[in-house]
């Protein structure tokens, strides 16, 4: 939505490309763009979705269908991703992320540069990932974080992922920047969790972005609150 056209027809489909922001809940922003649409609009319903979603913690490029578009929605899903990933090196959580505090540390006076570029190089192509405990994968009938923040052992079936490209941007111990381009389904959550393990000294994520969803680059996406500054220039009444 950069390069604002003159018109948007949000009922008869738009494709709507965001930059989530930080603590953000991918239902947060599709509810706030479907509420804001609809009272703008002077309508009840409308249908919003999205292509893809990122934990609160995570930032980056969401996809937001309206009205005819949403029926987009399952082929922009299966396109790869690209994301820039923050690793610290030598602890992990629980959740493999910021959202639990550390449970260990360990020693990293073994992890060089070459070790680590090495040891990502092992999980380019195929493999089976387990996803996190803290996720919404269904078990039972329950999503598995319901179990895991009620401290309830859950075992989830490992699934297979696909990653095209993984490279270092930066290495500075205890941290290291990666980006990762993978297929539909990948935790990158978890893909630190296994580097941390092959490492052995334990990783998890203190930062995560995505980039880019096939063609759809970040870089053309704006901010729910550049949206709403400017929703007269979207919506004529």
């Amino acid at each position: 939505m950069s390069g604002l056209k003159k018109t948007y027809d949000f009922l008869g489909g738009e494709v709507l490309l965001f930059d989530k922001d930080l603590e953000y809940t991918s239902f947060d922003l599709v509810q706030q763009v479907r509420n804001t649409l609809c009272r703008k609009m002077s309508i009840k319903k409308m249908k919003v979705g999205h292509a893809g979603t990122l934990d609160p913690l995570a930032t980056g490029l969401m996809i937001l269908c309206t009205g005819k578009s949403t029926k987009l929605i399952e082929s922009f899903q299966e396109r790869e991703k690209e994301y820039v990933a923050t690793l610290k090196l030598g602890a992990t959580t629980p959740s493999y992320d910021m959202e639990t505090h550390e449970n260990s540390r360990n020693d990293t006076m073994h992890i060089t540069r070459e070790l680590f570029e090495s040891v990502l190089a092992n999980f380019m192509g195929v493999t089976l990932q387990e996803p996190p405990v803290y996720s919404a994968v269904k078990v039972k009938g329950k999503r598995a974080f319901d179990y895991a923040r009620k401290g309830e052992d859950v075992k989830l079936q490992p699934k297979k992922i696909v990653i095209h490209k993984i490279e270092m941007v930066s290495f500075e111990l205890p941290y290291a920047v990666i980006r990762i381009v993978c297929s539909k389904g990948t935790y990158v959550r978890a893909l630190a969790r296994d580097i941390g393990e092959t490492l052995k000294c334990g990783a998890y994520l203190t930062g995560l972005r995505r980039t880019r969803i096939g063609e759809f680059n970040v870089n053309d996406a704006v901010s729910i609150s550049f949206f709403m500054e400017n929703l007269d220039d979207y919506v004529t009444n």
